[in-house]
């Protein structure tokens, strides 16, 4: 393609965490998440559809947050492509080689002008497919990693980069009040579904969350009783509910560290080349959620510190610039 890459979807997350056996007994016994393999310091899990190495690792660490977040590239040739541009929009790049990451074959680490820890991927290792194997299907029933949810000050400058330069479609956009309004978060997508990435205002750079598709609503139904059944009821932030973004049913999860996941179901196919982005203002109780219930403020002020790639330490912090400050924003992220 012209760009001299093609990114196909969303591919994985690491999650940095305090304590593997704690985590392991969320994610695996708990929530049902598939372990491909581990080690002292990581545990690689996958879901019943996936059919690559993994889409979440676990990494033992003294602080909680996430380590990176990645996509998968068509090809390793677009991997040279997009190590060119990076590095000519501010960003800093390392090669990691096959196998730094298990499963993984050679990939592009960076941290791009936000401060956000991405990697780009081509080649993975295959696994067995459990999509038809019933008797393997626990917990929450989770299928693969559908999106990522990031924070950052200026979303605006984050859309140029993601739909100009990286060439992502844009399906939802939610817009601030007024006669002039301004991008306050847009649904980005690669595959064909509502999303990959959202990007949304507020203090950053942060990853508010890891969106992960379950098999259908009774999925998500199932999950929180089991949560609640499990000595878990405090890790169920905020659901479940359906979406006016995305449409789709969600439950929203914060693991043994404070990490946030959401189960996510039923959102819409967006593959028409000529799709107009819906459009939301900022005030819509149906927004974030269809039925109107409130969302915690937790939910608004709380999200995931990014590690970075070239310095092994956790990003600044910056909140956006808001000369003023209408009723609209008082919770705001």
């Amino acid at each position: 393609m012209a760009l001299g890459f093609n990114i196909v979807k969303a591919g994985h997350i690491e999650f940095l965490v305090t304590d593997l056996d704690r985590a392991r007994q969320f994610y695996v016994d708990t929530l049902g998440f598939v372990v491909t393999e581990s080690d002292k310091s990581h545990i690689y899990l996958r879901g019943l559809e996936d059919r690559q190495h993994h889409c979440l690792t676990l990494t033992r660490s003294d602080s909680p947050g996430v380590g990176h977040f990645a996509f998968k590239v068509a090809d390793e040739g677009g991997l040279k492509a997009l190590e060119k541009l990076v590095k000519g929009m501010e960003g800093r790049t390392k090669w990691r080689e096959p196998g730094e990451e298990k499963g993984q074959g050679r990939a592009l680490l960076v941290e791009d002008k936000f401060g956000f820890p991405v990697e780009f991927y081509s080649k993975m290792a295959g696994e067995d497919w459990m999509l038809q194997k019933f008797q393997s299907y626990r917990g929450a029933k989770v299928m693969r990693l559908d999106h990522f949810n990031i924070m950052l000050p200026d979303a605006q400058s984050a859309y140029d980069w993601y739909v100009n330069d990286l060439g992502f479609g844009c399906t939802e956009i939610t817009e601030t009040e007024g006669a002039k309004p301004a991008l306050w978060a847009a649904w980005l997508r690669r595959k064909h579904t509502c999303h990959d990435i959202a990007l949304t205002t507020g203090k950053g750079p942060r990853v508010h969350h890891a969106g992960f598709t379950v098999s259908d609503r009774s999925s998500i139904m199932d999950a929180a009783d089991l949560l609640a059944s499990s000595g878990y009821l405090k890790s169920m932030e905020r659901g479940p509910g359906r979406h006016g973004v995305s449409n789709a049913f969600f439950l929203y999860l914060r693991d043994p560290d404070g990490n946030r996941i959401e189960l996510y179901t039923g959102d819409y196919i967006s593959a028409d080349p000529d799709w107009v982005p819906i459009r939301w203002k900022l005030n819509d109780p149906q927004r974030q959620t269809f039925w109107g219930a409130p969302t915690p403020e937790s939910w608004f002020n709380e999200a995931m510190k990014v590690r970075s790639p070239t310095t092994g330490q956790f990003a600044g912090i910056t909140a956006p610039k808001i000369k003023d400050r209408p009723d609209y924003l008082l919770s705001a992220r």
